[in-house]
């Protein structure tokens, strides 16, 4: 199935020269999510994760059926404010400006095999923080997997040497 044929160009946002990959087209399309799912768990298995970490928003559409498929655990990244428990935090570098993701302290157990989802990989900043809380909780950062790469930002070079699946690809 062509997964791409899915995906939505949206031109001009979220600001002019910029051309937005929109998911929901594929999100409301019955047979291209099944499709989506079912290939992130083909393509994922083999990394055995005990754990799936998803970011908000987007990474935890894919990310919890993706730990149901595996038998896996699903933890929730999200913005600053949203979790109600002891957290651990990072900030990151954003194109202009910082942002932060938090995590809860306790999400998993020291030594666990984590591979982190989400639907994109841009410039990878999101990513690369992510990965970071994952390894300062202790556990094993297995793997990356994402629905679409823009190859042309470079996200994928600023991760840390590890498998990364991705299903579509932009130049």
């Amino acid at each position: 199935m062509d997964l791409k044929s899915f995906i939505r160009d949206i031109p001009d946002f979220p600001k002019p020269g910029i051309v937005f990959r929109d998911i929901t087209t594929l999100l409301r399309d019955r047979e291209g999510l099944r499709s989506t799912v079912d290939l992130l768990r083909d393509k994922c298995a083999s990394l055995s994760p005990d754990y799936i970490v998803g970011m908000e928003s987007r990474g935890f559409l894919f990310g919890v059926p993706l730990a149901y498929q595996l038998g896996a655990g699903f933890i929730p990244v999200r913005k600053p404010g949203k979790l109600p428990a002891k957290i651990r935090a990072v900030e990151y570098e954003l194109e202009y400006g910082t942002d932060r993701l938090e995590m809860h302290e306790d999400a998993m157990p020291p030594g666990s095999r984590v591979l982190i989802v989400d639907d994109l990989i841009a410039t990878g900043g999101t990513a690369v923080a992510t990965a970071q809380l994952v390894r300062d909780v202790g556990c094993d950062l297995i793997g990356f997997a994402f629905i679409i790469e823009l190859n042309g930002l470079g996200g994928r070079q600023k991760l840390p040497d590890v498998p990364i699946v991705t299903l579509i690809d932009y130049d």
